[in-house]
């Protein structure tokens, strides 16, 4: 896992998934999660780093 997309995912989530995947499913999704509450878009965010990087 990359750190600068991990500390991007903290600090903004959505900048993290698309620097990961681009715009797409994953990266709208995160950001309705994010808008939603801050911590489940963190949480999605970092799953989806973790998931691209295997």
């Amino acid at each position: 896992m990359s750190i600068i997309r991990l500390i991007l995912a903290i600090l903004l989530p959505p900048v993290g998934v698309f620097m990961t995947v681009g715009i797409g499913g994953a990266f709208w999704l995160n950001i309705l999660l994010t808008v939603l509450g801050y911590i489940p878009g963190i949480i999605h965010a970092v799953w989806v780093i973790a998931k691209h990087d295997t």
